[in-house]
């Protein structure tokens, strides 16, 4: 029998079916690199917070555009975190402003992959500073084990735990603290 070549050696069996790379799933939904990022978020049982306030502030349309835009996605357990009675004030109608506020500082104008992400914070000997919609700055750093971390303006810090989800108008990086302008 001949040596085989790459074109005749056997696949590794890894007791997985070859698949096309694809997003991961998050809060136990496929997240679909053809849909936009409202269409994908109302699959996810971890960000019906996140949902829920941005219905309440009015965005849907805006995240729903063309884009592009990378959105760092608060799960239920950040908004959690939060003190007692912060989320339920927020959605309130009267603080439809306050609630725009947090949610614009959660997104950035374009599309920044974690390569992305990291290429700029490696040019910046470090850090790299993001200008989000609502117009204040996030630093972002390496956390020391190949991930990002997010630090807002009041010095709170947020991890990206699920990174690189495609949307067909920008990528969604989960994270796991809310961050405050």
């Amino acid at each position: 029998m001949p040596p085989a070549t790459p074109e005749t050696a056997p696949a590794a069996d890894n007791g997985m079916a070859a698949m096309p790379a694809s997003n991961p799933m998050v809060g136990g939904a496929p997240m679909l690199a053809d849909k936009d990022i409202i269409d994908n978020a109302v699959n996810s049982k971890d960000h019906t917070t996140l949902v829920a306030a941005v219905k309440a502030a009015g965005l849907v349309d805006t995240l729903k555009g063309a884009g592009p835009f990378t959105v760092f996605a608060p799960t239920n357990a950040a908004f959690d975190k939060l003190p007692k009675g912060t989320v339920d004030t927020l959605l309130k109608p009267d603080k439809k402003a306050d609630l725009t506020k947090v949610l614009t500082y959660h997104v950035v104008s374009g599309k920044l992959d974690a390569a992305a992400l990291k290429q700029q914070i490696a040019a910046g000997n470090g850090s790299t500073t993001l200008t989000t919609v609502q117009g204040e700055k996030l630093t972002a750093k390496d956390d020391g084990n190949g991930g990002i971390v997010l630090t807002d303006a009041k010095g709170g810090q947020s991890h990206v735990t699920i990174a690189d989800v495609m949307q067909k108008n920008g990528v969604i990086h989960v994270v796991d603290t809310v961050l405050m302008p």
